[in-house]
């Protein structure tokens, strides 16, 4: 019987439901033998020796893209004359490992707590290259920040400038700041992930920047390096940036002439799907570069130092999600079948799905099979409905229990999202360069789990 009929449009039957779709996996990742390989590495050593759910990155393709992106805007926009300075969004993905990869490939860092602050400094990142995000700083961040030298403090509100300044007094600094500004330009995305219209929590109207930029001059602990706006995420051209950066520069022309620079923020999307065409880096780099360059010389102002703020682009492809099936349920639907293919993790390692339907694709990672591709659902254990890891795609019709199975493009948020709900223990994170793995995040235990619970007596380990 024919699963057509529940199959979503985006989704064509596969020739082979084997084959690893270029740009959806790392770039290191193949076959040999069946067995799925990422960096030289085979998946079903992965399994045996750390378990799963499994976290899998590959260093060289984050370390690659990092190189790729700060030079496809360097070259952009050297071409008018202006510096680019890129800072990886850490809340895409953070650990103390991968801030020294990024920061060893010339990029800087942006946190947006203190949490992740404490991270990016635990990896010995130069404070004066961090960048501190938030739309609720607490006095005790600002203060964190402060005293710790970062280089800017995005402010997100007019309470946040006397905050800052009342902090860098004391600290007897002066603090560079940002002001974030919402261009009013809406990103062709999910509306949780829109982030420049005027009704929602972050930043402040554009019309409104020069007041607040007048209230941050007037403290002498505070240095205006410039304007911040974030259109939002997942956006695949430059037109959003483009018209974006065009609206900013009016305003930072009003602003006289001591404003060095200009941050247009991040959100370049990565392909999740074989459907999904992302414009090339490059290509995005130079409409940014063009548009800027033309605002300025309609409103007679030098380029800027230009800042940029890529997160899942750089750690989103490389990596891979690794699973055990557990039960395969066929299901009959809308005059055909589909297959719920469940799994030991779920929306505790990959809240995304549930939270706003993203896509994801996945494959076999331990053999491969000539049995005709079926429809399936990949779902996981936790007790709701919605615990959908990927919502539709084709595996070979013959997957069974105990197969392993591989999701891609699980680098970004996937991790930073996870939860113990159901009280699972979140998955380990290896990394994987040269044919080597290695634990670069530890996964938890339930002794993990039940040290928290204080209505438990501590054991004469735990003491």
């Amino acid at each position: 019987m024919s699963s057509r009929p529940t199959a979503p449009e985006r989704l064509d039957v596969p020739a082979d439901a084997n084959a690893l779709a270029e740009g959806v996996w790392p770039a290191s990742a193949h076959r040999e033998d069946g067995r799925m390989l990422i960096a030289g590495v085979p998946v079903t050593a992965l399994a045996a020796r750390f378990g799963t759910p499994l976290y899998v990155l590959d260093e060289e393709e984050v370390r690659s893209r990092a190189v790729r992106i700060r030079s496809a805007f360097a070259e952009a926009f050297d071409r008018f004359g202006a510096e680019v300075v890129v800072y990886y969004a850490g809340k895409a993905f953070l650990c103390t490992e991968v801030v020294r990869w990024v920061t060893a490939e010339g990029l800087r860092v942006d946190v947006c707590s203190g949490g992740e602050l404490a991270v990016a400094l635990a990896a010995d990142a130069d404070p004066a290259l961090l960048g501190f995000h938030g739309n609720n700083k607490s006095v005790a961040e600002i203060e964190r920040a402060v005293a710790a030298g970062v280089g800017a403090i995005v402010i997100d509100s007019r309470d946040e400038i006397d905050r800052a300044a009342a902090a860098a007094s004391a600290s007897g600094r002066v603090q560079p700041v940002r002001l974030r500004v919402n261009s009013g330009v809406h990103a062709h995305t999910h509306d949780y992930l829109a982030t420049a219209h005027d009704d929602q929590k972050f930043g402040v109207p554009l019309a409104d920047a020069p007041s607040h930029v007048e209230a941050i001059r007037a403290h002498a602990s505070l240095r205006f390096l410039g304007l911040h706006c974030h259109i939002g995420s997942q956006i695949f051209d430059s037109g959003g940036f483009a018209e974006s950066a065009s609206r900013l520069i009016a305003v930072h022309a009003q602003l006289g002439a001591d404003v060095p620079e200009l941050n247009l923020g991040g959100g370049f999307g990565i392909a999740y799907t074989s459907a999904d065409t992302p414009t090339p880096i490059e290509e995005i780099a130079i409409g940014m570069a063009e548009a800027v360059s033309a605002a300025c010389a309609e409103h007679g102002v030098p380029v800027p130092r230009i800042a940029i703020e890529p997160g899942r682009w750089i750690v989103g492809p490389a990596g891979v999600t690794l699973y055990t099936v557990g039960t395969v349920k066929p299901v009959q639907v809308d005059g055909g079948v589909r297959t719920y293919v469940s799994i030991d993790g779920g929306m505790s390692d990959n809240a995304r799905p549930a939270l706003y339907g993203a896509d994801y694709s996945a494959r076999l990672a331990a053999r491969v099979t000539d049995a005709e591709p079926a429809l399936v659902r990949v779902a996981g254990k936790h007790c709701e409905s919605g615990d959908i890891v990927v919502d539709a795609e084709y595996l070979p019709s013959d997957v069974r229990p105990d197969d392993l199975l591989a999701v891609a493009a699980t680098g970004a948020y996937c991790f930073s999202l996870a939860s113990n709900y159901n009280y699972l223990v979140r998955p380990a994170v290896v990394a994987v360069r040269d044919g080597e793995p290695r634990v670069i995040v530890r996964g938890e235990t339930e002794r993990d789990l039940l040290a928290r619970d204080a209505g438990i007596a501590p054991t004469e380990d735990a003491r």
